[in-house]
């Protein structure tokens, strides 16, 4: 095994990174193939000789990168009272061998970037954090958290290697056990269309502004920084933001500046519109956002999302008021946008493809003896909470906490992971961590 590692000191947090070579293909791991898989590894520096347990943290995405933390804060400070905390770069992102249009054009033609795009789905990533454990961290079970798409890698990780696993905590991110990107998009329009309501209820000078700029770009060509024109559908991606607690205010301040004195966009407009929209630092979540629903047995996913708002008139380019759309990608995303366009040919053979790998195991997840506790957001505009409270009840030893308090990212209140290491301590603990599995 070829192990790199540097250390280093930010404020209240002892740093470790770790980059290890792992087969592109685990299912063929002889063929000669290999990335490189980074992690950071964090610590109280007064307690980095102990043997702590260890918390491995599963980004969300699909293509998340683990946070780049600034000061001993949030999340990351309750986990570090207790944990050797792990951030790892899924594989893809990061430092992981970074996957972005130039790389993906290197690989081939577009069977050869599809293919090579499979390999960075959740088995993967599960695989890839068993070798890290097994090899990095000495074998013993630790325990994961995992945020949005962080819950699909749990399940995941459930399924493939539950020997290796202490507990689990889930904010925001409980998948179905028999994914369908149809019915996913069935369930998450109608929830986008009543955040849109809530944000014209709240901010109702802004809807004149919004109409105001779809008509402008229905009427005259628009460039963002990069030269790519800005269409009214991809205006309408904004609304991906909606999810958040702040979204609302993020976009209300975005549309205050939206027109000069002279009556054009405003360069600080499209400035920050290219930037919301643009994909530059995280290609991968457009690429893969509906192949992480492709599972054996389950079908094409056949743009979903697509398929979905040409059921539904109210999101159209020409209604009025204007809708936002939510976490959906659309095929006319990699012609658009510049640095979605290496995919283009990748992304429509994933999404004609049915014979996908299954990510789940239903029997071994009902059997599962892992202490899981789940966040479920109630009103979580990317992840349906009825297909989640579904999950819980499929899974051994998970149980739910149901709430309306937050939107989906939650976890930026230390409050949730706390009360979830709560909920797996009042009902037994973790399992024993010290053993090698």
């Amino acid at each position: 095994m070829t192990h790199r590692t540097t250390t280093s000191l930010l404020p209240g947090i002892h740093v470790t990174d770790h980059t290890v070579d792992v087969p592109l293909d685990w299912r063929r791991p002889d063929d000669g193939r290999t990335i490189s898989v980074f992690a950071r590894e964090l610590v109280d520096p007064l307690r980095r000789d102990e043997q702590l347990p260890i918390l491995v943290f599963l980004q969300g995405g699909p293509g998340g990168k683990g946070p780049r933390p600034v000061s001993r804060d949030g999340w990351i400070a309750e986990a570090l009272r207790t944990f050797r905390l792990v951030l790892l770069d899924q594989r893809g992102t990061g430092r992981s061998t970074r996957i972005d249009g130039r790389s993906i054009a290197a690989v081939g033609d577009a069977a050869a970037q599809a293919e090579y795009l499979e390999r960075f789905r959740a088995d993967s990533i599960v695989d890839d954090a068993e070798y890290l454990r097994r090899t990095v961290f000495g074998g013993r079970r630790w325990s994961t958290l995992g945020q949005s798409y962080g819950g699909f890698l749990t399940l995941t990780y459930l399924s493939r290697a539950p020997e290796g696993l202490a507990a689990c905590y889930v904010t925001g991110g409980l998948a179905g056990i028999h994914p369908s990107a149809a019915e996913v998009y069935r369930r998450t329009y109608p929830r986008t269309e009543r955040k849109n309501l809530a944000f014209a209820e709240r901010y109702s000078q802004d809807v004149d502004t919004v109409a105001r700029i779809a008509d402008r770009l229905a009427a005259e060509e628009v460039l963002l920084p990069d030269g790519d024109r800005l269409t009214v559908r991809r205006f309408q991606n904004l609304g991906i933001d909606f999810g958040m607690k702040p979204g609302y205010e993020r976009l209300h301040w975005l549309l205050d500046e939206a027109f000069d004195s002279g009556d054009r966009l405003s360069d600080t407009f499209l400035a920050q519109v290219w930037g919301r929209t643009s994909y530059v630092d995280n290609p991968l979540f457009i690429a893969l956002q509906e192949s992480i629903y492709g599972a054996a047995g389950s079908g094409a996913t056949a743009w979903a999302a697509q398929a979905e708002r040409e059921a539904r008139p109210a999101f159209a380019e020409t209604a009025r008021p204007l809708l936002f759309t939510g976490e959906m990608v659309y095929p006319w995303m990699f012609e658009e946008i510049r640095s979605l366009r290496p995919f283009q040919g990748a992304v429509e053979r994933l999404a004609a493809k049915t014979d996908w790998d299954p990510l789940y195991d239903p029997a071994v997840l009902q059997a599962s003896t892992v202490p899981l506790a789940a966040a479920v957001y109630f009103d979580d505009m990317y992840v349906d909470a009825q297909l989640q409270l579904e999950t819980v009840d499929a899974v051994g030893g998970a149980t739910a906490w149901v709430t309306n308090e937050y939107e989906h990212d939650g976890i930026q209140d230390a409050a949730v992971v706390r009360r979830l290491f709560s909920m797996v301590d009042e009902r037994g603990g973790r399992r024993a961590d010290e053993e090698q599995a």
